[in-house]
């Protein structure tokens, strides 16, 4: 309770100082910690030869922003010949928009690389972000993150009011500015890194160190800035001393690399024809979530995860249609180069430009390994400090090679406290405790462990594998096939760089803090208190003039400087001199800082927490310790300002324009950007709730009723309060309800219709408490609700209110979320119209903002856990034993559900419609009537209608998606045009599928009906009957389609789940929730392929096993107190996965003493059992417990009474079961070996449970024009046009950067495909660079063991062999194998592909003996799961024929390539290539055979005389293990010949020619149109069609 009560003194001193409010208020996090930001930018990868990086620019494609930019435009004629590679820069012609200096490579794709959504400023500050830019220096990479408070770092140095702007060039308010960073790279300028992170607050913390593509729009004046949180101060200066270095790669779309300028002329110049081109790509841009990439790797299961809400696609104009024509002006801008002069080194050069701004300097020299210890200084020339927020190119005097000397400026005490904790980030700088803890988006790696430091042919790299001797091939024991054990350890190898180099003891704040007021007046700011590795104790007086040596000792204070006092400017040379190992140690670890890959250091956007930790010491840390006690509850006396005002920057940042794609950009970045704050802020403040540690505002009500504030944001628990939910399951409901209430605002988020408000929302499950984070409407907590609510109702349908204004904004989102408005009755009889569910409510804030809340219940019931009275379900539902009761009344059908339904409904109205078309047609070929232009609509959709149909069913619901318009559209056109029998076709087709329009195809859900408490008037009756049966059809459809094509595509293997949750996942995709996971398990149970799907049935088992553990847990947790909780822990693991009979639990000695001090701390806990009620739980009971809630809610017969049952009876390993159920209760435990199986001693103690996290669910926002980039990409792809594919994706790339910043589960993707297509394009080297960034972001963003990141170490395996680096593609393949044996075990189609990429490298490398082993382990899973006949299975047997011809065993060899053949010729035929191939083989093997048997005759009849042949021996060559190593890992080298070369680019042309028709708008015959249609988007949900729009 302390820091509550403690916390509201500060709250409320805090409300008494600064009431006025500065235009924003900053993250929770002290400015003066510079973590690695969560915004942090950086981005650039760390390609080969050089290892440097520039930070992607900022260059928009096409749109230009209206004002800010003219129409006139220069075309430059051919950037090939630009001298050097040198880039354009485009500029506008207010002064704001700021081209970018020289360094940047010549990428001119819309990013930069990171920088994240900068929230809104004012002009003032746009003005200052636009200026603002990155340097990368020394080729060190970016890491630029963004200053996070805007205002306050310039306020505090100017003393300028929180509210005054410092002044800055002008920038007309409204005025747009598009900021282009644009690039010019002379090959060998020095790269910058530019801005790294902004000490936040170095002298200058500028007001501007904002992204540069912030600024490309001033906002409106009541904007919020989103602080930013300052970044470690970046690694960067890669090779130190020299200040010019070679251009980094890394700037390039998607990361061409740019070593020579040609590549970055060509990037540019491909720019300027994309332009012309825009229009075009961009029609293809939309895609079904679902394409499945070429060769097999489908899209990318977090892009697919939460089907996009696209819906809205036809209310938003195609992304660049606007805008369109306009050209960007381009202009030449030189960079120049300046010295610096900093004390105590040689002056060095640095590569600058125009129009960057002095602060940027500032933040290179924090950053650089031999100037980054100094914080406070100034820059000067002849003699004149420079201002920092000054553009370079206004300064008088400032050419090139002019002198900027740095000079040392006094301390504030809020700058003496940034320098100190600039100081311990980077002695912290290598140190992985933070990712342990889950703290600052902090995350493991450990891809650097398995391939020595830096893939690339950095100097560090053995030469490309000509030593092939030397390499070591044996895998550990552990990893080999058939080995039983699975280690912990492994999986976290420990890092050599992580035995940090102790630098000092301790540093820390003395006790003699703060100076009394004599010494205040002598300089004196604080005080510190230093241990030496040498044992020296010192205290430090941080001073106005810099730091010196005290003679103050622990207990006696003296502050006189000692002699000699070694007064330094900067602590680093104070401790310098007075410790050599401090010396030595701190130069050495800033040397390994700046060589580490920018993706292992760089933020995460959500925190992603570790399941496992080694033991670490606890190390004494000031900043730390700090933190803990002040900046964590959102108050820091250097910030002005109060907390953030989280509502109003989440709504204030949809409010921003977003018309064109840098105004959609920058949109999409800001929200991202405050939704990734608000969520740590959410998490961080849930924990503190339930640790107790926030004061409730209802104090005096019982636990379970407390509602609490706490940073702006309103927390309340998972419990029933005031029997809300009484009808609908009490608390189980109200468990349910904030989930389901998060579905809802991810999909109104997703349509994103303007006007309407949603709040943040974010459910953290912690302790076994569910608790929802919401912002505050403005203006509600003075209110009582009745008075508030405008719409919906607050009683469940008993009272209901409508309001236009609402049914207005709803309407609109009506049709994509295919929600049908309806009339209910409230308690007067009255009728009320509604266009959502009852509960969902309207509340016009303070603000006049119309938001709503409550949208549990935005989807339909699903009728078959809705068992209703009278109400009869359809024959399939019966069948599996539905209706069945569940525990609440909740249950809604998945968003995915019903979209696949809509979808399913569709074809059948198309086939319909098509049908009777046929019919007429056939009937009165002649009465047709020949229209105008001589082919009537309809017989045109009927003729190609009829083609398709007899190709057998509408292919793929490709086309009919399409032609349906054609037909719809002239109806709802109703020109008169259309005969009434076509009319009718369309009406009887309507009526069949349940269509609520007679005219188009229109189905929507009453989301009202069977909810307990709602009655619908009498005139609705029938509307009412017709949605009932929907529904009952959708829960049918559940059952009869979605469930089994789940199964259906298991078994052709075109989805691979490998844990709980990737095959929740696959669930969700399909819209299968998760109580129904029992049915899908039995459903396979029953598969006649039953075999083949194993793999999926151990995933459900376990899953099963562990969703019903986790929901004792919950319970048991809340009667655990604070004290008790390891303890209580560990004796809950060792009743689940112990063999140890009769665990006893060890009660908290405290709890044992005083029976007393129990009495009053009981009312402070939440559960209200008993606090050692848990100690008594067994392992019988236990189990017993998780087979009846597998029964009650999966509908599931487990068949084991405890662990060891468990594992036997389904083949379950326990490190497995461990594995999910710490991920599902956020458990860390340490990382050790646990013996399972001991029944002499338990498993787990209390010293293993580290930490219980908390588990997040919170929206995604998504970018959404480049996801459609992305899709374009893949479909280009998948039609073989890899180039133009690559483009897009590249394209897509640098859009996901822009708004995602660096790290982000769909970068990953974008980045995997791109390797992909680099490598099939023979650029291998750059496909390794490419998904070595892939598998360290997986590594981050999603878990080092994750499946994603298990498949990402396979591809970059290939890539590393294709590179001739053998023994680190098999360490790669050894880690993946290692990890999937971890998370699944050995018994899965993928690990079949794992050991056959194994085996083929060992064979490669001459381990036949090991090779072996491998394939012949592939052999037998892939016959398994593929069944002995297939395709697979021969080319497996093809692979181990091969490894016993190199082991001259040809009879072995024989014997295998024969069941190859075999299988080739019943499977394709004698006349199949593949047949042919193995047949030539045997020929090839048979005569081997036959000439090694004539050797041996030729030995034994002649002995050591004998006249021997030599025998070929082959030991296989590199290309051909490529070869092989590429056809398993599904990828094609299609030869193409002449003729088809020229049918292509005919196609191509033909394609041109359609789209030019389109845009000079003629009007295309049916038939043509359909086709054009086709292309434009293929296979779009139903729900993108508006089918009452007439046509473009």
């Amino acid at each position: 309770m302390g820091n509550g009560l403690f916390a509201n003194c500060c709250r409320h001193v805090t409300d008494l100082i600064f009431q006025t409010r500065s235009s924003d208020s900053p993250d929770e996090r002290s400015p003066l910690l510079p973590k690695p930001p969560r915004s942090c930018t950086v981005c650039p990868e760390v390609p080969e030869a050089a290892q440097h990086a520039g930070p992607y620019p900022d260059v928009v494609p096409s749109e230009a922003v209206a004002g800010s930019l003219q129409k006139r435009s220069e075309r430059i004629q051919d950037l090939s010949e630009a001298p050097g590679g040198e880039g354009l820069v485009t500029v506008c012609a207010q002064s704001c928009l700021r081209p970018a200096e020289a360094s940047r490579a010549a990428a001119v794709l819309p990013t930069d690389l990171g920088a994240r959504p900068t929230g809104l400023l004012d002009h003032a500050q746009s003005l200052r972000a636009c200026q603002s830019c990155m340097k990368l220096e020394d080729g060190g990479s970016a890491h630029r993150s963004c200053c996070r408070q805007e205002h306050e770092a310039a306020a505090d140095r100017e003393d300028v009011a929180p509210g005054a702007h410092p002044t800055g060039q002008g920038c007309g308010k409204g005025q747009a500015a598009l900021c282009l960073d644009a690039v010019l790279a002379s090959p060998n300028s020095g790269l910058k890194c530019r801005g790294a992170a902004p000490s936040p607050g170095s002298p200058g913390t500028p007001s501007s160190a904002l992204p540069a593509s912030a600024g490309k729009t001033p906002l409106a004046q009541r904007a919020v800035v989103p602080p930013f949180s300052p970044g470690e101060v970046s690694p960067v200066a890669r090779d130190a001393g020299s200040g010019s270095v070679g251009m980094g790669p890394a700037a390039c779309p998607g990361g061409r690399s740019s070593r020579d300028p040609d590549s970055q002329a060509q990037a540019l110049l491909s720019k300027q024809q994309k332009k012309k081109r825009k229009k075009k790509k961009l029609t293809l841009a939309e895609h079904p979530a679902g394409v499945a990439l070429m060769n097999g790797s489908g899209p990318h299961d977090s892009l697919k995860g939460e089907k996009e809400p696209r819906q809205n696609g036809h209310e938003e104009p195609e992304p660049g249609e606007d805008g369109n024509d306009q050209e960007v002006i381009v202009i030449q801008d030189t960079g120049f180069t300046v010295k610096i002069c900093a004390p105590g080194i040689e002056p060095f050069s640095l590569q600058v430009s125009p129009q960057e701004m002095v602060q940027e300097i500032h933040q290179v020299l924090m950053d650089r390994e031999d100037t980054c210890h100094r914080t406070c200084f100034s820059l000067q020339l002849d003699g004149n400090v420079l201002d920092n927020f000054a553009e370079l190119k206004t300064i008088e005097g400032l050419q090139e090679g002019s002198l900027l000397k740095v000079v040392e400026e006094p301390y504030t005490v809020r700058e003496a406290r940034i320098h100190v904790r600039h100081i311990r980030d980077l002695l912290k700088s290598l140190d992985p405790s933070d990712a342990f803890n889950g703290v600052d988006c902090n995350s493991l790696s450990f891809l650097s462990v398995f391939t020595e430091g830096d893939l690339g042919d950095s100097g560090k790299r053995k030469k490309k594998g000509t030593e092939m001797e030397q390499i070591d091939c044996t895998p550990p024991e552990h990893i080999l096939p058939g080995s039983k054990e699975r280690p912990l350890c492994a999986l976290q190898p420990q890092n050599r760089d992580w035995k940090p180099l102790q630098c000092l003891k301790v540093l820390t704040m003395s006790g003699w803090n703060p100076p009394p007021g004599n010494r205040k007046m002598h300089g004196d700011l604080m005080y510190l208190y230093v241990i030496t590795v040498e044992d020296r104790h010192v205290s430090i007086t941080a001073s106005t003039r810099g730091f010196y040596l005290n003679q103050s000792t622990a207990y006696n204070f003296n502050p006189k400087p000692a002699n000699p006092s070694f007064l330094s400017h900067s602590l680093v040379e104070l401790l310098n001199q007075i410790s050599p190992t401090f010396k030595k140690n701190f130069s050495a670890l800033q040397k390994k800082r700046v060589q580490r890959h920018p993706f292992e250091r760089i933020a995460t956007p959500f925190q992603v927490y570790s399941w496992t930790a080694p033991q670490v010491e606890h190390a004494m840390d000031c900043v730390r310790a700090e933190d803990a006690y002040t900046s964590r509850l959102g108050y820091e006396e250097h910030i002005p300002g109060q907390t953030r005002d989280w509502n109003e920057e989440l709504q204030t940042t949809r409010e921003l324009p977003r018309k064109n794609l840098p105004e959609r950009l920058l949109r999409e970045r800001a929200i991202f950007k405050v939704h990734s704050d608000f969520t740590a802020a959410a998490t961080r403040g849930a924990m503190a709730v339930i640790d107790g540690n926030v004061m409730a505002i209802n104090p005096s009500e019982e636990t379970k009723m407390q509602m609490f504030i706490w940073n702006n944001i309103f927390f309340s628990l998972g419990f029933d309060v005031r029997d809300h939910y009484k009808d609908f399951g009490g608390d189980v409901a109200a468990y349910v309800a904030p989930t389901n209430d998060l579905n809802g605002v991810r999909t109104y988020n997703a349509v994103d219709v303007e006007g309407l408000y949603t709040l943040g929302t974010v459910v953290v499950d912690y302790r076994g408490y569910r608790v929802t984070a919401q912002s505050i409407i403005p203006g509600i907590l003075e209110r009582e609700q009745e008075q508030s609510v405008i719409y919906g109702s607050i009683d469940f349908g008993k009272t209901v209110v409508s309001h236009p204004k609402y049914l207005e904004l709803l309407e609109k989102t009506s049709r994509p979320l295919k929600i049908q408005k309806h009339k209910v009755l409230n308690d007067k009889n009255e009728e009320v119209e509604l266009c959502s569910s009852v509960e969902c409510k309207g509340i016009i804030g303070n603000d006049g903002r119309h938001y709503i809340l409550d949208l549990l219940r935005t989807f339909p019931p699903d009728l078959n856990f809705l068992p209703v009275d009278g109400e009869e379900m359809p024959e399939e539902c019966k069948k599996m034993g539905f209706p069945k009761q569940h525990r609440h009344k909740l249950c809604c059908l998945r968003q995915e559900l019903v979209d696949a339904f809509v979808e399913h409904r569709y074809l059948l109205f198309m086939k319909l419609a098509a049908l009777q078309l046929m019919q007429q047609k056939a009937n009165k070929q002649e009465s047709s009537g020949v229209l105008e232009n001589g082919s009537s609509p309809e017989n045109g959709t009927a003729d190609s209608e009829k083609s398709e149909s007899e190709d057998g069913k509408i292919d793929d619901n490709v086309t009919g998606l399409d032609q349906v318009k054609e037909l719809a559209e002239t109806i709802a056109s109703d020109d008169g045009t259309v005969d009434p029998k076509s009319r009718e076709v369309i009406r009887n087709a309507c009526k069949a599928v349940g269509s609520i329009s007679d005219t188009s195809f229109d189905i929507r859900f009453n989301p009202d009906i069977f909810s307990p408490g709602v009655r619908f008037p009498e005139s609705s009756k029938e509307e009412v009957q017709d949605q009932k049966q929907l529904l009952k059809d959708a829960a049918a459809f559940l059952l009869s389609c979605q469930i089994p094509g789940l199964v259906k595509d298991c078994l052709d293997h075109t989805v691979l789940p490998m844990d709980g949750a990737t095959l929740a996942e696959a669930m969700h995709q399909r819209g299968i929730n998760m109580r129904y996971l029992g049915k899908v398990v039995n459903f396979i149970a029953k598969t006649p392929g039953r075999a083949q799907l194993d793999h999926i049935f151990k995933i459900g088992i376990s899953e099963l096993i562990t969703r019903s553990a986790k929901h004792i847990f919950k319970t048991y947790l809340q009667g655990v107190e604070l004290s008790g909780l390891s303890a209580a822990i560990s004796h809950f693991l060792n009743c689940f996965l112990s063999s140890f009979p009769n665990p006893i639990a060890h009660l908290p000695a405290d709890e044992l003493v005083s029976k007393k001090k129990n009495k009053k701390r009981k009312n402070r806990n939440l559960g209200n059992a008993d606090n050692t009620a848990w100690a008594s739980m067994t392992p019988q009971e236990l189990w017993k417990n998780i087979c009846s809630e597998a029964k009650n809610y999966f509908d599931f017969s487990l068949e084991c009474e405890n662990a060891d049952q468990a594992a036997e009876e389904y083949n379950l390993q326990k490190i497995t079961l461990l594995r999910e159920i710490s991920l599902k209760t956020g458990v860390q435990i340490l990382l050790k070996e646990y013996n399972f199986d001991s029944r002499h001693k338990p498993t787990f103690t209390e010293e293993d449970i580290l930490n219980i996290f908390p588990v997040v669910k919170h929206v995604n926002p998504k970018a959404s024009d480049a996801f459609h980039f992305f899709q374009s990409g893949q479909a280009k792809v998948q039609q073989g046009f890899l180039k133009e594919g690559c483009e897009l994706i590249n394209e897509a790339l640098n859009l996901f950067n822009n708004v995602y910043g660096a790290m982000h589960v769909e970068i990953c993707a974008c980045l995997r495909l791109l390797a992909r297509l680099n490598y099939i394009m023979g650029d291998y080297s750059e496909a390794l660079s490419n998904q070595q960034k892939a598998v360290l972001m997986s590594e981050r963003v999603l878990g080092i063991e994750h499946p994603n990141t298990i498949q990402e170490y396979m591809h970059l395996a290939l890539y590393c062999f294709a590179n001739s680096q053998l023994s680190t593609a098999l360490n790669l393949l050894y880690r993946a194998r290692y990890l999937m044996l971890l998370v699944f075990g050995e018994d899965h189609p993928e690990m079949a592909l794992l050991d056959n990429n194994i085996g083929l490298v060992l064979h490669g490398v001459m381990e036949y003996d090991l090779s072996l082993r491998f394939l012949e382990n592939a052999l037998a899973i892939s016959s398994k799961y593929h069944g002995s006949k297939s395709l697979k299975v021969a080319l497996s047997h093809h692979l181990v024929a091969r490894v016993y011809e190199s082991k001259a065993e040809f009879r072995s060899a024989l014997q295998h390539e024969k069941e190859g053949y075999t299988i080739y010729k019943n499977q394709l035929g004698e006349h199949h290539e593949k047949t042919k191939e193995s047949s030539e083989y045997l020929k090839y093997l048979t005569q081997q055979a036959v000439a090694l048997q004539r050797t041996m005759n030729e030995i034994y009849k002649n002995g050591s005389n004998a006249n021997i042949m030599p025998l070929k021996f082959t030991a296989p060559s590199m290309a051909s293990v490529l070869e092989q190593l590429n056809i398993i890992n599904g990828i094609l080298f299609i030869p193409l010949s002449q003729k088809d070369l020229e049918n292509l680019k005919a196609e191509v042309q033909r394609r041109q020619q359609l789209q030019e028709s389109i845009k000079s708008g003629e009007q295309l015959e049916p038939e043509d149109k359909a086709v054009e249609e086709k292309e434009a988007e293929p296979s779009m949900p139903s729900a993108e069609i508006p089918l009452t729009q007439s046509s473009a």
